[in-house]
C-alpha cells in the first residue's frame, strides 16, 4: 500500500516529528471576529437574495430515504436541517434555545412543557398544530430509530392546551433538551402522514427555510426558499444548490475557480493549498465530535474477545499524536464524553493513560496474542487515511500488525453495520458529540443503540453507570459519575474514544459572508445557512 500523506506533508515514517499547524486555518478577519462564539457572522447590511452554491463530499443515506426520525448520519442530519426544525435549537455556547417552542417550563425535573411559536406552517402552508408535535414524538418513540434512545425515559407525550405540549419521564434525565434540538426529533407533518397523503421517506415537509426543488442521489440537491416560513427576513439566500463531490481535490478547485462560495474540506493540508487563492478564507471549526476504533468482539472467533487484548491496544494508542499528526494539531484527546463539554472527563486521567507500551505488551501476552494481526476498515474521506496511519504505527510498538483496508463510504457503512454479526476485524469512524456530555455515552450500551449489535456485546455494569450518570443534574455529582462511565468504558475498550473531529470550512469572500458557529456539536455546519447572504449573483 502506497504512503498516505499525512498533515504537513509527513508519512507514517515521520511521526515522530511533531506539526505546525498551517496556516489561514482559523478565522481573523473582522467579519469572524465582531461576534463572541462565531467563526464568522452574516453581514445582515447585504442584500437578501441570490443562489448559494456549496459543495460536501457526501450525500445523505439512500437507505432509510428522507425520514428525518430514521437518519442515523450526521451528513444526513446536516442536509435535513434545511427542512426540518426542532422544538429547540443549540447557541455557540451550546445552551439549548428556543426554535418552534418559544419558551418551556420545567414544574419538576421529570415534567417540560413547551409553549409552541405562533405563526409557523409547514411549506405546504398548513399551521402547525401541538397534534403535529405530540404525533412526531410519539411516532419517534415507538419507531426503530437510533435516535429514540437518546430522549430517554418518556413516561408520556400530551397536549397541554392548543398551543402547548407537556412532556413527562419516568425520571429525570438531564440530556433530554440537547436531546430534542436534533434533526430526528424535528416536528412533522403528522395530519398529512397519518392520511397518507406525505410520505417522509420519499417527500420533504417541515417548516424549515428552504424547500426541495430537486435531488439526484451522490449527484445533487437543489433548495428553494420556503416562502412560508416564520422567521421573518429568513432565508436570505432564495435558492441552495448543493454538488455532493467526493474528491476533495474538485471540492479545492471549485473554490479556487468560484464554481463553489462554500465547501467542507477534510484533509488538514487544504489550508496550505488554498493558502494563495485570492478571496478564499479557510476556518476551522471546534466540534464535540470524535473519532473512535470499533472492535469486533460479536463476530465469531474475535481476536477482540478477550478485554486484555483490546486493553493493550488502549494503552498503546497515542491520542495526541494521532491529533498532531494527522488532525494538524487541531483535535484534542477524549473520552466517551467529548472534550470541550462541561463536566467531560479528563481523558489524561483513564486508567488506561496511566501506563505504557510495556504494559500493553505484558497484557499480550497473558492473552496469548503476542503476534496480533487484524485489519482495520476505513473509509477513505480524508482525514480517515490519516488517522489510521498514526493508528498502525502506534500499534506497531506493542508488536501489533494492523492491515488498513480502504473503502469508499457506503461500501464502508455496508461492512461495518450492514449485518450481525459484523464482517470486520476492526474499524474507524466518528461519532457527533453533541451538546451534553453524556448523550453520546448511550451509544455505548448496544441494546440502546442498536446501530452496533452486529459487534459490540452490552456490558450490564457500564449501562448502569451510564443511566445514573443521566439522572444527575450538571454539577459534582454529575461530573464524579460521568467519571465513573469513562473509567468503565475504557476498561471494556470495545469502542475506543481517540481524538475530536475538527470541521474544516472554506468560503469565498468575495462571493458570500456565511454565519458559523466556532463550535458545533451535532456536524452540521450548515445549522446557520438561513443567515448566510450572497454577495454577488451565483
Amino acid at each position: 500500500m502506497r504512503p498516505i500523506r499525512l498533515a504537513c506533508g509527513v508519512t507514517a515514517a515521520l511521526l515522530a516529528t511533531a506539526c505546525a499547524p498551517g496556516p489561514g486555518v482559523t478565522a481573523s478577519s473582522p467579519q469572524s471576529a465582531a461576534k463572541p462564539g462565531y467563526l464568522a457572522a452574516a453581514e445582515e447590511s447585504l442584500p437578501a437574495g441570490g443562489t448559494l452554491n456549496l459543495q460536501v463530499h457526501i450525500d445523505s443515506g439512500a437507505a432509510t430515504g428522507y425520514d428525518p426520525q430514521l437518519a442515523d448520519v450526521a451528513t444526513t442530519w446536516q442536509l435535513l436541517s434545511l427542512s426540518y426544525e426542532t422544538l429547540v435549537t443549540i447557541g455557540p455556547d451550546f445552551s439549548v434555545r428556543p426554535l418552534l417552542a418559544e419558551k418551556w417550563d420545567t414544574p419538576d425535573p421529570k415534567t417540560y412543557v413547551f409553549h409552541l411559536r405562533e405563526g409557523v406552517s409547514f411549506s405546504n402552508g398548513r399551521e402547525m398544530t401541538a397534534d403535529d408535535v405530540v404525533g412526531s414524538l410519539k411516532r419517534l418513540l415507538a419507531s426503530k430509530s437510533v435516535w429514540r434512545g437518546q430522549l430517554g425515559p418518556v413516561k408520556s407525550v400530551t397536549k397541554d392546551g392548543d398551543r402547548a405540549v407537556k412532556v413527562t419521564l419516568d425520571e429525570p434525565y438531564t440530556p433530554f433538551l440537547a436531546a430534542l434540538a436534533n434533526v430526528p426529533a424535528a416536528v412533522l407533518p403528522m395530519k398529512e402522514i397519518d392520511d397518507k397523503s406525505v410520505d417522509p421517506a420519499t417527500t420533504l415537509l417541515g417548516t424549515g427555510p428552504y424547500v426541495v426543488e430537486n435531488h439526484r442521489q451522490d449527484v445533487s440537491w437543489t433548495f428553494k426558499r420556503n416562502a412560508k416560513y416564520w422567521a421573518e427576513g429568513k432565508p436570505a439566500a432564495d435558492t441552495i444548490n448543493i454538488t455532493i463531490a467526493p474528491e476533495e481535490a474538485a471540492r479545492i478547485a471549485a473554490l479556487q475557480n468560484g464554481g463553489a462560495a462554500l465547501a467542507t474540506l477534510g484533509n488538514v493540508d487544504s489550508a496550505t493549498m488554498l493558502a494563495g487563492a485570492r478571496n478564499v478564507q479557510v476556518v476551522t471549526q471546534a466540534t464535540t465530535d470524535f473519532y473512535y476504533l470499533m472492535l469486533n468482539t460479536v463476530a465469531s472467533g474475535s481476536k477482540f474477545a478477550d478485554p486484555k487484548v483490546r486493553q493493550a491496544i488502549a494503552i498503546a494508542l497515542d491520542p495526541r499524536q494521532i491529533a498532531d499528526a494527522a488532525l494538524g494539531g487541531k483535535g484534542k484527546p477524549t473520552a466517551i464524553t467529548p472534550a470541550g463539554l462541561p463536566g467531560a472527563c479528563d481523558p489524561a486521567a483513564l486508567p488506561s493513560a496511566g501506563k505504557n507500551i510495556d504494559d500493553a505488551k505484558r497484557l499480550l501476552a497473558e492473552a496469548g496474542a503476542q503476534n496480533l494481526t487484524f485489519t482495520l476498515s476505513i473509509f477513505n474521506t480524508e482525514p480517515a487515511p490519516a488517522v489510521a496511519q498514526v493508528i498502525q504505527q502506534n500499534l506497531q510498538q506493542a508488536g501489533i500488525t494492523v492491515k488498513i483496508e480502504q473503502l469508499d463510504e457506503a461500501s464502508w457503512s455496508g461492512k461495518v453495520y450492514g449485518k450481525a454479526p459484523a464482517g470486520f476485524d476492526a474499524a474507524l469512524s466518528w461519532f457527533a458529540g453533541y451538546a451534553d456530555p453524556g448523550m453520546v455515552t448511550k451509544w455505548w450500551n448496544p441494546e440502546t443503540a442498536g446501530f452496533n449489535v452486529g459487534f459490540m456485546k452490552p456490558d450490564k455494569e457500564l449501562s448502569a453507570l451510564i443511566d445514573t450518570a443521566g439522572k444527575e443534574p450538571a454539577g459534582a455529582a454529575r461530573d464524579k459519575a460521568l467519571a465513573a462511565v469513562c473509567a468503565k468504558a475504557d476498561a471494556d475498550a470495545q469502542m475506543i474514544p481517540l481524538v475530536t473531529r475538527p470541521a474544516t470550512v472554506a468560503f469565498r469572500t468575495d462571493a458570500l459572508s456565511p454565519s458559523l458557529y466556532a463550535t458545533e456539536g451535532y456536524g452540521n455546519m450548515l445549522r446557520l445557512v438561513a443567515d448566510a447572504r450572497v454577495k454577488k449573483s451565483q
